[in-house]
């Protein structure tokens, strides 16, 4: 089978990590998937911020709980040491299909790098609260976008689960 389709096969969302950072040119090279991912008309609308600053992490994973309405005991980004945060221009009609499409890319990057990531949802809400847009502000980001997910990464702890058993009639060819 084609590598990068067996790579695409394997993946799988990784909810462990060790504390161990990344290696940066590994960040930039999952950063440069995302950027290649396609984009409605061309015109490239997401935007990442990567936060690798534990007490960022914590407040908006702090953030991301309260929104999902879990308890005070759950880290909805599962101790991960990297987050990128996927944001697109609002103003681009085609932004959430464009900024899940580089996320995609992105975590096939990470797996194919030996790196775990998972996608958490609510960064559209996350955006729209005070600390969302402070990130925001602080990486510089003054069109309005829109918050399309976030991204944790980190080297996995243990072996992920095995894919499920892939549904039936899915899939339906007309010749």
């Amino acid at each position: 089978m084609n590598p990068i389709i067996q790579n695409m096969i394997e993946r799988r969302s990784v909810r462990k990590f060790k504390p161990d950072l990344p290696a940066k040119e590994e960040i930039y090279q999952i950063i440069e998937a995302g950027l290649f991912a396609p984009t409605g008309r061309g015109l490239q609308s997401p935007r990442f911020i990567v936060i690798s600053n534990p007490e960022l992490i914590q407040k908006l994973s702090e953030q991301n709980r309260i929104i999902g309405g879990w308890p005070e005991s759950v880290d909805p980004f599962y101790g991960a040491p990297v987050v990128i945060a996927v944001v697109a221009d609002e103003e681009v009609p085609t932004h959430v299909y464009d900024g899940a499409l580089a996320a995609g890319n992105m975590q096939n990057a990470a797996h194919a790098l030996g790196l775990g990531s998972c996608w958490i949802h609510r960064a559209k809400q996350e955006f729209e609260t005070p600390i969302g847009k402070s990130v925001l502000e602080q990486a510089g980001i003054t069109e309005p976008v829109e918050g399309i997910s976030f991204l944790i990464l980190g080297y996995p702890e243990g072996e992920p689960a095995p894919a499920p058993v892939r549904k039936p009639n899915r899939v339906f060819y007309l010749d």
